[in-house]
């Protein structure tokens, strides 16, 4: 099975910076942040204020209020996301669905459900806990939604590796199509975890940012002055093919997906390696996989989660990995927060954006850099560069570490137009 290419066909996305890809696209490249103070519930008494929320969004108004009331709001955002992929790669997912599956990602999962759940438990008592709790907050179920939604019949389970589950959910995908499990893959991620035991779980370990005078200053990766990263919801859905399956039906190709690493650190439930280890590893294996040196990679997604010791290991991992040639890097959770579980898809659709648009969007606030993270991270603007491999990182609690690699199909692209650059 080593000649099963396999290339990306559609991409879907809601996040803080909005409902779509487009709007989100838009607004990351004019470096516009999506961080504000927090209306999920009253933040008042808390040390930690600011979120990176999905402004507007109300599940109702995409599903019926009956039903939404049945879907807790992560399942709601990969049910978005997804039907945004599908019909953007116009697959007909009733011509093959045993050769159809899905791989999607949480690294929480319903949390807001269990909250719901513990409250009526303790206020009311147990006969009056809802019986859709349990299969609401279960982590496996956005998938489980989608593969019902569109009746995809193959390959299906959920990955939970905290912040680099989605990474985990398309490199899975990626291995079942070129084993010949399946033809095509719906992949992906969602968080939904801004709730009051969310952000006061973080803000007990001192992970997040404290700026809430400032929210869309908060989020500030490579920044010297850095203190936290901001807790962010999305969800985001790749569809990907095996390359003959896609090019027969005509599929609109937009990138290849070529390479995935997967390691671990094996050091500590939070905090990565302090040489990097686990993070050189993964990009090591992705570009193995792929057959690529690192003078191959032009563009690195990092996780850049805007915490001290995050940025300042991932930097030093960069350089073990490019020595004194590190291409483009920047963060773009500068502008919507860490959304967890959901972050290696959204930066996997950022990535293949990127390449399709030959722009690197900015990492913003980025004002007083850290001594200590001292590469090119494209400062505050967007920058337009000829680009043909972008690599995205993700490196989640418990030391997960996962890198993908996508490259361009010369000829193939059904280029997305980018926004002028301002």
């Amino acid at each position: 099975m080593d000649n099963r290419r396999v290339v990306v066909t559609g991409v879907g996305a809601i996040s803080p910076l909005g409902l779509d890809v487009e709007q989100t696209w838009h607004a990351l490249i004019a470096g516009r942040s999506g961080v504000r103070t927090i209306t999920a519930f009253d933040p008042q008494g808390s040390s930690v204020r600011i979120a990176a929320e999905v402004p507007g969004f109300d599940g109702a108004d995409f599903f019926g209020r009956r039903r939404a009331r049945h879907l807790d709001r992560v399942v709601q955002l990969a049910l978005v996301a997804t039907k945004e992929a599908i019909e953007s790669s116009k697959l007909d997912v009733a011509t093959a669905p045993e050769r159809t599956g899905v791989v999607y990602a949480s690294g929480i999962g319903g949390i807001r459900t269990l909250e719901d759940g513990i409250r009526v438990l303790v206020n009311r008592g147990a006969e009056w806990v809802n019986p859709y709790v349990v299969p609401m907050m279960i982590p496996n179920m956005a998938a489980g939604e989608i593969a019902m939604e569109w009746q995809l019949l193959g390959y299906n389970c959920c990955t939970v590796t905290a912040c680099s589950a989605s990474a985990h959910a398309i490199g899975t995908a990626f291995d079942a199509i070129r084993l010949g499990r399946a033809d095509a893959m719906v992949c992906g991620g969602s968080e939904a975890a801004v709730t009051p035991v969310g952000i006061a779980g973080f803000a007990a370990m001192k992970a997040l940012s404290t700026r809430n005078n400032e929210p869309e200053r908060a989020s500030r990766p490579f920044d010297a002055a850095r203190d936290g990263f901001v807790l962010g919801e999305a969800a985001a859905t790749l569809v990907i093919e095996e390359r003959e399956f896609a090019l027969r039906r005509g599929a609109p190709v937009l990138a290849e997906l070529v390479g995935y690493g997967a390691t671990a650190d094996a050091y500590h439930i939070t905090q990565p390696h302090p040489t990097g280890d686990g993070a050189v590893r993964a990009m090591h294996a992705a570009m193995a996989d792929a057959g690529l040196s690192p003078g191959d990679i032009d563009y690195v997604n990092a996780h850049g989660t805007s915490t001290l010791p995050n940025d300042k290991v991932e930097t030093l991992a960069l350089k073990r990995v490019f020595g004194a040639s590190v291409p483009l890097v920047s963060s773009t959770k500068s502008m919507t927060g860490h959304t967890l579980g959901a972050a290696g898809a959204l930066e996997s659709v950022f990535s293949i954006l990127a390449l399709q648009n030959s722009v690197v969007p900015p990492t913003i606030n980025l004002e007083n850099p850290d001594p200590d993270c001292d590469l090119d991270y494209v400062a505050n603007r967007a920058r337009s560069a000829h680009l043909r491999y972008a690599m995205t990182n993700s490196l989640g609690f418990g030391g997960h570490n996962a890198s993908l690699v996508f490259g361009l199909v010369a000829g193939e692209q059904d280029l997305m137009r980018p926004p002028a650059l301002q």
